[in-house]
């Protein structure tokens, strides 16, 4: 048995044990001494302002992917453009990529800043139903680094949800970061009250990223974030030249839509990889005014999301009245 200093505390395993000199994964935890004290952790008061404040947003969606460099930035700011261009429907975009804001330069809002009001920070707007919130609009240039731990960036993500004026609201985009950890549990406990409608999963075709986006989906099902479905994001190259078709990356395993098949979630479609889409968001430009190919896609993409969240607003209004 190991030996216990005689002034240790009950819990201290002793200098032989396996656990010592290993770090507390409670180390820097600002409620180590309620959880010492056998106190019951008091609910988050900010969860009551946040369910009050999207209390006019009607439908939350989340764009996740547990793999970097699939183009989530892309397809959110794609999603939140081709939804806008129905005048009738307001349209907000947060970017909670807090170490890598790329949403700003997307949208073509660099160098714009965030406002204060009586009622809130203010969104900035790129047009009268788009408006967008980012870290970027907080840093004085973009080069910029943000070297935040976990409790900050999560406390930055809650400022977001609770005194952003988002306003009536139709969709709220909100763009993740890769992986599965801090800021995805944050959001995903921040909105538990007020609701989330799912999850848009995005990934490339091949098997390196397909790994990542299964974790995802399983983040999905074990924290109760419905899944609305999976987008394939540069799945081809057409040649503007030739127009003979390429497969940057090869689907070994069958690809997106074998994946949704086998995981058992809707499969929504297939991105090709575009210069002109990568173009434009170099550029800040708006694309979805111009229906060619890839713009029809995400027409069609974007509408099967508002297919999927009407369904899900029906089937929570007949549980509601049962």
């Amino acid at each position: 048995m190991a030996d216990v200093p005689e002034n240790a505390p009950e819990h201290c395993p002793g200098t032989e044990s396996e656990d010592a000199g290993k770090a507390s994964s409670c180390a820097g935890c600002p409620n180590q001494q309620i959880c010492a004290s056998g106190q019951a952790r008091a609910p988050d008061p900010d969860l009551g302002k946040i369910e009050e404040r999207l209390s006019c947003v009607k439908h939350k969606i989340l764009v996740l992917s547990g793999k970097g460099g699939v183009g989530k930035s892309t397809v959110s700011s794609m999603l939140s453009k081709t939804l806008s261009m129905d005048q009738n429907k307001n349209v907000a975009l947060l970017d909670i990529d807090i170490c890598g804001p790329s949403v700003p330069r997307i949208m073509g809002l660099e160098g714009e800043n965030v406002h204060h009001s009586g009622s809130g920070w203010s969104p900035v707007f790129v047009k009268d139903n788009l408006a967008v919130m980012s870290v970027g609009f907080l840093l004085a240039s973009p080069d910029d680094a943000v070297i935040w731990r976990g409790p900050k960036k999560n406390g930055l993500i809650k400022q977001f949800l609770r005194d952003v004026d988002w306003g009536d609201t139709d969709y709220l985009i909100v763009d993740t970061p890769p992986g599965t950890s801090d800021e995805h549990l944050s959001v995903v406990q921040y909105l538990k009250t007020s609701g989330i409608d799912g999850a848009v999963i995005v990934t490339t075709p091949q098997e390196v990223a397909l790994l990542d986006v299964r974790k995802e989906i399983t983040f999905c099902r074990k924290v109760g974030v419905p899944i609305l479905g999976v987008v394939e994001n540069m799945a081809a190259f057409a040649c503007p030249k030739c127009q003979t078709t390429t497969r940057i990356f090869p689907p070994s395993t069958g690809g997106a839509e074998q994946m949704a098949r086998d995981m058992h979630v809707p499969f929504l479609g297939s991105i090709p990889l575009d210069p002109r889409v990568a173009r434009s968001c170099d550029e800040g430009l708006d694309l979805s005014a111009d229906l060619d190919v890839t713009t029809r896609l995400y027409v069609n993409i974007a509408s099967r999301i508002m297919d999927a969240c009407e369904e899900k607003n029906k089937e929570n209004v007949v549980m509601d009245t049962a």
